[in-house]
């Protein structure tokens, strides 16, 4: 489905964009971090130990920006179907979409049962290799920046609690993502692209022979 063929959400319906971000480390540096000074930047051990990984579900409310997550040991359709019941809960009985990409986890067999169970939840999936029209993947960007690629966690525990504890700080101030491009910009880069591939794929491999 091309994404200006059709209105992915209707006024009055909610909408989700969901996505999971996997294999999150809790990585502990092996000597604590020095901050930021005035006289020297922050500094940190270039080696660290791993304590294990989580992996991050989250829906984003486009309408408010808040988002709901939970983190589980296991990224797999078991996994994805509770979190979705768990997200589309507060709107039973009401037509709510969900923006989400083209996962197998997303299609397995019970998740297409549960969805002929209750037609009232639609699934949108965004093109292949157009990911970043999800929002969601706009937030896992902001909180891998703010909150995790900087951290220093001893444990899974810690890292759990980490990304808990932002999301509920962010929630506290939560504002809609809003798009500044317009689909004609969006479409003029797409085309671009596209000219540039059919290029590469006209010129082929180039060989060196020595």
């Amino acid at each position: 489905m091309k994404p200006s063929a059709r209105r992915i959400r209707p006024t009055g319906s909610p909408s989700r964009t969901f996505d999971e971000k996997t294999q999150v480390q809790a990585l502990d540096r092996t000597q604590p971090v020095l901050p930021v000074t005035f006289a020297a930047t922050e500094k940190r051990t270039h080696d660290y130990v791993r304590h294990g990984t989580t992996n991050l579900f989250a829906a984003l409310n486009v309408t408010t920006g808040e988002v709901l997550g939970e983190c589980r040991p296991n990224r797999n359709g078991a996994s994805f179907l509770a979190f979705l019941k768990r997200a589309v809960k507060p709107h039973a009985g009401k037509e709510i979409h969900v923006v989400l990409d083209n996962l197998s986890t997303h299609t397995t067999p019970d998740v297409k049962a549960w969805l002929a169970k209750n037609p009232h939840v639609h699934f949108h999936f965004t093109p292949v290799g157009s990911s970043w029209l999800n929002q969601i993947e706009i937030w896992f960007g902001i909180i891998t920046r703010q909150s995790i690629r900087r951290g220093t966690f001893a444990s899974v525990n810690v890292l759990v609690k980490q990304i808990r504890d932002y999301i509920s700080s962010w929630n506290e101030n939560a504002k809609p993502f809003t798009w500044t491009a317009t689909a004609d910009e969006i479409l003029v880069k797409v085309r671009l692209v596209q000219t540039s591939v059919k290029k590469r794929r006209m010129v082929g491999p180039v060989i060196s022979i020595r």
